[in-house]
């Protein structure tokens, strides 16, 4: 359970930021919430903050500097408060100047059902640094049967017996608030908790993690684990995660609880994103041109439709094509498209080529802007990775808001009812701009309505959303993207 609220994307990283302004500094803090279960109280679930250190004001303490933050929690059903909280955290104590981020951690015992999470955040030591949000969660009931709690990975965990709000089951653990794993994080620790195994009948159980590749859906066999534990009420684990050999791209963590014979009883999921700077290797000098291949691509078209590969290619990939590009050869161009399309469809390599050459061009001829291949535009990329939507609302004109497009998929891979929002704020040259996907892996801006109102909206400012409450006569772009 994890949601953004940031109004700016960057490293494709699927957290959350509430950001506010605050003189000269903007307050941020991450979120994510994670369920869990004990026997003497039920479900509950864990809300997680980490603030970015320097984006709050510190003053001076008799021990060093500290800042403070004011934390209010409602937790709403049916639009009625039924939990709440408000109190003020304080930093730990800096000394040298070394701000670092910090971090809260909030409970609460909830019952099955849908709820909504609403909280607001000020710095105390700057009255106009405030800032909230709001987010829909849902409670799983783990009380009954047999099942695997949600997956939390931690930035470090040591075993510890001190009472603290960040000790669970023997470990003090601080949460790692993303799901974007660089390549210069190889090892992750994993905790979760299994439940009810004693009711499954087998004094043994077996709890098996898996990766699988998110797009392809397919399992990464040399990433596989078992272990055999005593049934109980509450089984904790704590496993980590070697992926220093895993390759750039979206994936699933996978924690299968089974009985002694290995029949599935329950799972849990996690998707994340890995980037990893593993060199793809490429030789021209090792390719043999196929006539056939090449008189589809014509001499003054060579660069271009080298270029036009990177929105369908992987991180490495990209790096070896624009250190070709920047060659100028026309020749070793001709040799890493051909590379490239051998390697992406080994068995009807020209094939694949020719479909993606007509889609490249069917691209420039919709998208391409007095500055802009086809190609390189927002709805360029997203036609040639995705392929062509199953359907599209277009608005060029609306009392309230900017030109815009959503385009909604019916499956892309594993996914299902995935949606882009793109909008034109410069009223010309057909640029739309990606504003908004629920699509793994791209823009997500819980911001997008407030942004495309923007233009009927008198002193807007996205970093204040209580400013976009007002309807917009005319504004349709969310029951739109909510039919499709």
């Amino acid at each position: 359970m994890k949601f953004k609220l940031n109004y700016y994307f960057s490293f494709l990283l699927v957290v959350s930021i509430f950001k506010a302004e605050a003189q000269d500094k903007k307050i941020k803090a991450y979120l994510d919430t994670k369920q869990f279960y004990a026997p003497e109280i039920g479900n509950y679930l864990e809300i997680y903050l980490q603030f970015v250190g320097p984006s709050v004001k510190y003053i001076s303490t008799k021990d060093g500097l500290q800042a403070k933050v004011s934390i209010e929690f409602d937790i709403l059903k049916n639009d009625s408060i039924i939990k709440s909280d408000a109190y003020i955290l304080e930093s730990p104590i800096a000394k040298d100047s070394v701000i670092e981020d910090f971090y809260e951690l909030k409970r609460f015992v909830l019952e099955p059902g849908e709820y909504d999470i609403k909280i607001q955040l000020g710095d105390v030591n700057n009255s106009k640094s405030q800032t909230g949000g709001k987010q829909k969660v849902s409670i799983d009931d783990f009380k009954t049967n047999p099942s695997v709690s949600d997956i939390e990975i931690v930035e470090y965990a040591f075993e510890s017996t001190q009472e603290s709000n960040f000790v669970k089951s023997g470990y003090h653990m601080i949460p790692l608030i993303s799901s974007f794993f660089p390549s210069d994080l190889n090892k992750i620790p994993a905790y979760y908790e299994v439940y009810n195994s004693n009711k499954i009948g087998d004094s043994i159980v077996g709890i098996i993690q898996k990766i699988f590749n998110d797009d392809s859906g397919e399992e990464l066999e040399d990433f596989a684990s078992f272990t055999r534990a005593e049934a109980a009420e509450v089984i904790p684990m704590m496993k980590t995660l070697d992926i220093s050999k895993l390759n750039t791209g979206n994936y699933r963590l996978e924690v299968i609880l089974t009985d002694k014979k290995l029949n599935l009883i329950s799972k849990s999921s996690y998707l994340f994103q890995r980037s990893n700077d593993l060199e793809i290797e490429f030789n021209p000098e090792n390719i043999v041109l196929d006539p056939a291949f090449q008189n589809t691509i014509t001499e003054d078209s060579v660069f271009y439709y080298l270029e036009s590969l990177i929105p369908i290619a992987k991180p490495a990939e990209i790096k070896n094509l624009i250190t070709t590009y920047k060659t100028k050869d026309k020749l070793k161009s001709r040799k890493h498209i051909q590379a490239f399309w051998v390697q992406t469809a080994e068995k009807n390599n020209y094939e694949a080529w020719i479909k993606y050459k007509t889609q490249v061009q069917q691209a420039e001829k919709m998208y391409h802007t007095n500055y802009q291949q086809g190609f390189e535009t927002d709805r360029g990329r997203v036609f040639l990775k995705y392929g062509a939507p199953n359907n599209i609302v277009s608005k060029e004109t609306s009392p309230s808001e900017y030109p815009y497009e959503i385009w909604t998929y019916n499956k892309i891979g594993k996914f299902s009812n995935r949606r882009f929002v793109f909008y034109n704020p410069d009223l010309v040259n057909n640029a739309y701009r990606l504003l908004h996907s629920d699509m793994l892996g791209e823009l997500k801006n819980p911001a997008w309505q407030q942004i495309l109102n923007k233009r009927n909206t008198v002193n807007g400012d996205v970093d204040n959303p209580n400013r976009f409450k007002e309807d917009h006569w005319g504004g349709n772009s969310n029951d739109y993207f909510r039919q499709y």
